[in-house]
């Protein structure tokens, strides 16, 4: 292993950092596989991969993410849960505890960038101290040669080893800590080796400066596109299928999880993804399946004896994750950009088995179910638990959403109403002909049909029948590729006394859950969501 030159680091002073130990500037992945298994973060797979084990966090911290509150964020930042607010001292208290941890470690400096479009590109500078987290940076982020003289605009200071002690003295909850400063431009990640949080956290900050400062829409979505350049967006949380569906051999990758709709179309935020593998078979999802090779990174995946993923052992964490460079799927944009969408899919996987496998929806059930995000967790491991769960997030990311979520939804509503080619179509991924635990789950085969007819206009020529609880037009056909009968998503129930009350007891929750938004937005959008009777159900 190369012994760092210092000489060849760039300043980062202005980072209250001193080098005192071997500083790696802009490695290739070749090196930083090496530095990871010479400092035994992990070993290599049979497919050439590095599969890293994060530690003790195998997914996100929500609680313990803060934002700085101060005069650039006070009367901006939607306050609340999902946004918490830190004083300026505490996290420049804060800073001063990671720079010094990072100044007496071996640290991996990496130049990247986010935004493919150049108008609102933001340059970062991520310093980790693991050899994997600079190899995620690599994949994930925009990849760039880096200029040792340019500081860039934003910083991220990932330190997973440090561990906080008092940490309601710097008020914060635990030994771990994500803070996001808007006027310095820096985040901090300490106690935590799960790199999501290195994407996420530039996510939230564009999901700041695009929509606030730029009047860009910026959106938790998958893009593609056809070979004329047609555009679909895939919204949906984790588990809908978004990666998969978006993975098309027959359309190209514009990105899979964040993009930005701007007046001259759409464009990627990364440069590459960062997919789940749990239930990973090359048969189901081929692009994702050879795209984990040497330079990608497997995270929590358990190999064998032989060095074999184990795709189904999820004995580590169900959130197995890889990421890998953007051109590692056999169709990548390589540009990242796109032309304004001609169709967006909201995914949901409805365990409740209510919905119907695909609806067209109007401008103001588009916004309805946009600012809903509705899917629903199927019950674990739990004893007793036999009903699934409905849950809702926001716009489809509402834990990265710094504004309140009606900016967000005015301006899909203008991109909607400017122009009324685009179609919205509600897709549920999930279960039918029952509920979870008694129905199935419809096939994806059956969901990647419907959705290449409604991409190439065919499920348009359809006869639509209304839902009468939800109001959504559903097609009754869709050709050959899809039996008619699961289009109906009451007929495929053996009762239908025992559908009606489902279906209400989930309308009841969509209604619920969109009270909190009533007073900011229109009335039309607030008829435009499930209607039931007020009788009260249990």
């Amino acid at each position: 292993m190369k012994k760092g030159n210092i000489g060849n680091a760039p300043d980062l002073k202005y980072l209250k950092i001193d080098y005192t130990g071997n500083v790696f500037y802009q490695l290739p992945v070749s090196e930083l596989v090496e530095h990871a298994l010479a400092n035994q973060e992990g070993r290599l797979s049979d497919t050439g991969a590095l599969a890293a084990d994060t530690g003790k966090f195998t997914g996100r911290s929500p609680k313990d993410r803060f934002l700085v509150e101060d005069s650039l964020t006070k009367d901006a930042v939607w306050w609340g849960e999902i946004n918490q607010p830190m004083t300026s001292a505490n996290f420049d208290a804060l800073f001063s505890k990671v720079a010094a941890h990072l100044s007496n470690r071996t640290i991996y400096v990496r130049d990247c960038a986010a935004g493919a479009d150049p108008a609102y590109q933001l340059s970062i500078r991520v310093i980790t101290e693991t050899a994997y987290q600079s190899i995620f940076a690599n994949n994930l982020f925009l990849r760039s040669v880096g200029d040792i003289d340019v500081q860039p605009q934003w910083s991220i200071l990932a330190a997973p080893t440090l561990l906080i002690e008092d940490p309601q003295h710097y008020g914060i909850r635990n030994e771990n800590f994500v803070a996001i400063d808007f006027t310095k431009k820096m985040v901090l990640i300490a106690g935590t080796g799960y790199t999501g949080e290195i994407k996420k956290s530039i996510f939230s900050i564009l999901n700041f400066i695009l929509p606030h400062e730029h009047n860009v829409l910026s959106m938790h979505c998958s893009a593609n596109t056809s070979k004329d350049g047609k555009t679909a967006l895939f919204f949906g949380l984790s588990g809908t299928g978004k990666t998969t569906l978006s993975a098309d051999k027959n359309r190209k990758l514009i990105g899979d999880d964040e993009h930005g709709w701007s007046e001259k179309g759409i464009f990627n935020f990364e440069g590459g993804c960062y997919a789940k593998c749990v239930g990973l078979t090359e048969e189901k999802e081929p692009e994702i399946y050879h795209a984990i090779r040497f330079g990608s990174l497997l995270e929590n995946v358990v190999l064998d004896e032989f060095d074999r993923p184990d795709y189904d052992d999820i004995s580590k964490t169900e959130n197995t994750r890889v990421s890998y460079p953007i051109d590692f799927m056999e169709n990548a944009e390589m540009t990242g950009i796109g032309h304004a969408p001609e169709n967006i899919f909201f995914l949901t996987a409805d365990a409740f088995g209510v919905l119907p496998p695909i609806s067209l929806l109007t401008v103001d059930q588009a916004v309805y179910h946009f600012v809903s995000g509705y899917t629903a967790k199927v019950a674990g491991t739990e004893v007793g638990v036999k009903e699934p769960t409905a849950a809702f997030s926001t716009c489809f990311g509402q834990a990265f959403l710094p504004l309140h979520p009606a900016k967000y939804a005015a301006l899909l509503r203008a991109k909607l109403e400017q122009n009324p080619k685009i179609k919205v179509w509600l897709v549920n991924t999930g279960w039918i002909a029952g509920p979870y635990g008694i129905g199935r789950r419809i096939k994806l085969n059956y969901t990647r049909a419907l959705i290449r007819a409604a991409m190439d206009g065919s499920l348009l020529e359809a006869q639509f029948n209304k839902h009468e609880i939800f109001g959504l037009d559903y097609p009754t056909s869709c050709g050959e590729y899809v039996p008619e009968q699961i289009l109906d998503a009451r007929g495929l129930w053996n009762n239908n006394e025992a559908y009606d009350m489902q279906a209400k007891r989930l309308a009841k929750l969509f209604i619920e859950n969109f009270e909190k938004f009533d007073h900011s937005m229109p009335a039309s959008v607030q008829m435009a969501g499930p209607r039931i009777a007020t009788t009260i159900l249990v």
